[in-house]
């Protein structure tokens, strides 16, 4: 007897996945260890061509071969999409999302990855449809994330008939199996090895890619940001503060041993008291600069002042009177705002209003501070913190101040940074973590819910 249709489909589908596999591995070479990283499956209760639990690659081997009737492209690009999915981590960061817009944000991160590969194993032709989303989405952001179009859909908040249309338009694969409730120590292995296999690719593709112009970079430019750790924002800002003397008893520097021993002595006379100044770290000279161009948005500057000022608030962090200088600039220095109380600081956050619009250039904001350095605007400058996309026109010269540019994108690789610039990427969500976790740490001076929604 022969084998069933079932059997036959299950043979085809597989072999079709090898001959992607084989012929993606010939065109990319940097991507073989994620290429060879999942196991093939038929089956799986799916409902469309391939869907993975990031370990096994499920497969429908009949729509695999009606597809691949249509052309090699068509499998070869489902197969890449799956496995992108893995490499960018999607399946863990789906905890906490909207399930529908956080599918359609990967479905569409990844296919902006595949149409930027050109490479005629993956060509399908041009989608107007697709090219107008990713350039609406551009306008927002250098470079096209999961996260970023998530949170643009978020906002957007399409009508249902537009939201399904988009779907269609991107989807290749069933997200069925992505489980985000599932945190055993299986699904945490699983994230570990993908992160793992994602920083290796980086490694290898910025050798590969060295000078090169191969379309590849389109992939580093998102494992870039899947490989990134979360950086404690709290603990960044304090790296600008300075030693300073203040009025407070040190327990650290006391010696409680011969306070006890005295009041064991004579009774109520010890022989130390305790001392009534301690050096503390704290923020007093500090400059805020703020990218006003055209990729800048007002309401995202507000959320980062909004959130930056909770954690300056914190009182290990700032002293009483400070003097903040807060700048706008695009391509040239728009305002000029000295704060000396964080009260002014949330004034200023609460009537925010963003000047400017043009091309970004770096420059002016620096030589406006040696400018307010030379006139003694500051005691002891130790810090410049600029919001910005990273895409300008950089000093040559370093200042003799820390200077940290904060990046809520990865910004494209065409962007090159200064060596002597301090870089920190963080996500809206890094920033509003840090700041409710100093909300709660001092509940007497900010209220948590005043924090903005971000």
């Amino acid at each position: 007897m022969g084998e069933t249709p079932e059997k036959d489909f299950a043979a085809i589908g597989r072999d079709i996945l090898f001959a992607a596999r084989n012929e993606l591995y010939m065109n990319l070479p940097y991507l073989d260890a994620a290429l060879c990283a999942l196991d093939f499956q038929p089956g799986g209760g799916i409902t469309l061509s391939l869907a993975t639990n990031g370990e096994t690659l499920f497969y429908d081997g009949g729509y695999l071969a009606e597809r691949y009737l249509r052309g090699a492209v068509y499998t070869n690009r489902a197969y890449l999409h799956v496995i992108l999915h893995c490499m960018l981590r999607h399946l863990a960061k789906k905890r906490g999302k909207v399930p529908e817009l956080w599918d359609l944000a990967c479905d569409a991160a990844v296919e902006s990855i595949l149409d930027e590969l050109h490479y005629p194993c993956l060509e399908e032709g041009t989608v107007p449809a697709k090219l107008k989303f990713y350039g609406e989405c551009r306008a927002d952001m250098p470079v096209l994330t999961a996260e970023g179009i998530y949170r643009r859909l978020l906002r957007l908040s399409l009508p249902e008939y537009e939201l399904a249309m988009l779907q269609r338009r991107f989807l290749a694969d069933d997200h069925g199996l992505w489980d985000p409730e599932k945190q055993d120590q299986q699904s945490q292995r699983q994230d570990e090895k993908w992160k793992d296999l994602s920083e290796k690719t980086k490694t290898g593709m910025e050798t590969v890619l060295a000078g090169q112009a191969t379309g590849g970079e389109a992939v580093l430019e998102q494992v870039k940001v899947a490989v990134r750790d979360d950086v404690d924002y709290r603990a960044f800002l304090r790296r600008f503060a300075v030693p300073r003397e203040i009025m407070a008893v040190d327990g650290d520097a006391f010696d409680y041993g011969f306070y006890s021993y005295g009041l064991r002595l004579y009774g109520n006379m010890p022989l130390v008291e305790p001392p009534e100044t301690k050096e503390e770290k704290r923020i007093e000279d500090f400059v805020i600069a703020v990218d006003t161009s055209m990729s800048t948005s007002g309401e995202l500057v507000r959320q980062f002042l909004a959130c930056t000022y909770a954690i300056l608030r914190s009182t290990e962090t700032f002293t009483c009177k400070v003097n903040i200088r807060i700048l706008q600039c695009d391509d040239q220095v728009r305002s000029d705002t000295a704060i000396h109380d964080l009260e002014e600081l949330r004034d200023y956050m609460d009537h925010f209003e963003l000047a400017g619009g043009s091309a970004t250039d770096f420059r002016p904001v620096f030589q406006h501070v040696e400018q307010l350095q030379k006139a003694g605007a500051f005691t002891s400058l130790r810090g410049l913190l600029y919001f910005t996309d990273g895409m300008g026109v950089y000093p040559q010269k370093r200042p003799p101040y820390e200077t940290a540019f904060v990046l809520l994108e990865e910004p494209p690789m065409s962007v090159k940074f200064p060596p002597w610039a301090i870089r920190l990427t963080l996500d809206l969500p890094g920033i509003e973590k840090a700041a409710r976790e100093t909300a709660e740490e001092y509940p007497d001076l900010i209220d948590l819910e005043e924090l903005p929604q971000l």
